[in-house]
């Protein structure tokens, strides 16, 4: 008996050292992780849930959260640091093939690969499709999708897709049924002004440059078009291309006052105040419309996905967030990264207006109660298409051209296919010379 009790009282023994030694984060406590965020509705939602964070893990976070274009410009500074003040960053999406091909991002493979690190309830296979590949994956097809060679650099975080919010009470007055298809929507677009004079049909980002590209290239996927067919030539001006800058000065002619002056913020203002019936851009600003305090909306929104041209395909885009490769505590950095994307993380940020990154979250009863509409964004997400515009790195002069020569479509009354004609030509010129036909015979 004594025997047994005596061995039976080592194996707790080590039992319980064994479950001391068990806390991942008990080598990382009294860390602190400076992490730069945008000022964004996600991120504000994130940063709500830090100190839950902090709590389990004894790691600190001091955030610096800067607007978008100033948060880039500090970004474009600190990655070239030999040692970086940022331990982990937030990227938007098209900033990928910046920061992967200047290597200035740590894979993150060696990080899912250590057991010390990695945790084994995280359940990758959970994360959205769409969001992954578009905005953590390089070095697969194209360079910027999934492919047998491919890693991950970042993991999904304030990701978006594209859906249609509309007005319940307009529709239901004058009997209209939302649109399933593009010949619906645009339909549907112009009959408005008519039935509700003052009132535009779909508010749209328009304004000149990277906006306006925006709004083209929204229409292009689900209406059969691409910028660049298999081996890089642009085809951004064939059929496709002009039927959606058609599209796009269509919404924008039947659109509210001054819409070609839009940015996301100004459209989505323009139908929160009730100047359209219709707004069709990213789940993020959903949160805006049910919001008493800014919407005279609120209450009388629905939400249906992206309509159908000759195929569904929603955008995929917003942020992601990753490791910088100077980072001073690139361990502790993960833990955190792992932990807000975690089923836990991403559900408590959903809870506090977040956008979620995984498809447990949207299926999560409490959110949709919270959220009615986060159903129809989880709905929306199989058609999430991580190829409706190319992430690369000459991606920036191109998307600056497209947004600039449809602003002259919308405005000047250029024509859709001169226009797109050029771009392409400009297009191909931009590809030749950064070496994309240097294996073409």
């Amino acid at each position: 008996m004594f025997t047994k009790w005596n061995l039976t009282g080592a194996a707790v023994a080590v039992a319980m050292a064994g479950m001391a030694q068990a806390n991942p984060y008990e080598p990382y406590a009294g860390t602190t992780l400076v992490v730069n965020f945008p000022a964004h509705p996600h991120y504000d939602a994130a940063i709500e849930v830090l100190d839950q964070f902090t709590e389990e893990t004894g790691i600190e976070v001091e955030v610096d959260q800067l607007e978008y274009l100033k948060m880039r410009e500090r970004q474009t500074l600190e990655l070239t640091k030999d040692e970086g003040d940022y331990d982990l960053i937030a990227y938007v999406v098209f900033s990928k093939a910046d920061y992967v091909y200047a290597d200035q991002l740590e894979n993150l493979a060696r990080f899912f690969m250590n057991p010390e690190l990695a945790d084994p309830n995280y359940d990758q296979s959970d994360l959205i499709t769409g969001y992954v590949e578009n905005i953590g994956v390089a070095g697969g097809s194209k360079g910027y999708l999934p492919g047998q060679l491919g890693s991950a650099f970042g993991v999904p975080f304030g990701a978006e897709t594209s859906v249609l919010a509309y007005r319940k009470d307009i529709f239901e007055k004058h009997g209209i049924t939302p649109p399933e298809t593009y010949d619906e929507l645009l339909e549907i677009a112009c009959q408005i002004p008519e039935l509700e004079p003052g009132m535009g049909g779909m508010a749209s980002r328009a304004a000149s440059g990277h906006q306006a590209s925006h709004a083209f290239l929204l229409h292009l996927a689900p209406l059969g078009g691409r910028v660049f067919d298999d081996e890089w030539n642009p085809i951004i001006n064939n059929e496709a291309g002009v039927q959606a800058a058609n599209a796009l000065k269509t919404i924008v002619d039947c659109g509210p006052e001054g819409g070609t002056t839009f940015g996301p913020a100004e459209a989505a203002a323009a139908f929160k105040q009730g100047q359209a019936a219709m707004f069709m851009d990213s789940i993020a600003f959903a949160a805006g419309f049910e919001d008493p305090s800014q919407s005279t909306v609120a209450g009388n929104v629905g939400y249906v996905m992206h309509p159908m041209g000759v195929q569904r395909a929603s955008q995929t885009g917003g942020f992601g967030i990753g490791i910088p490769r100077n980072a001073p505590n690139k361990e502790a950095a993960f833990l955190l990264l792992q932990w807000l994307t975690s089923k836990q993380g991403d559900l408590a940020v959903a809870m506090e207006g977040g956008n979620p990154s995984r498809f447990s979250t949207y299926q999560n009863a409490e959110l949709n109660a919270k959220f009615p509409y986060s159903a129809t964004f989880g709905e929306a997400l199989q058609y999430a298409d991580p190829d409706w515009r190319p992430i690369i790195p000459v991606w920036g002069q191109i998307n600056a051209d497209i947004g600039t020569t449809m602003s002259q479509v919308l405005t000047e009354g250029l024509d859709p296919q001169e226009a797109l004609d050029g771009v392409a030509e400009r297009t191909r010129a931009i590809m030749e010379e950064a070496g994309y036909y240097s294996w073409q015979e």
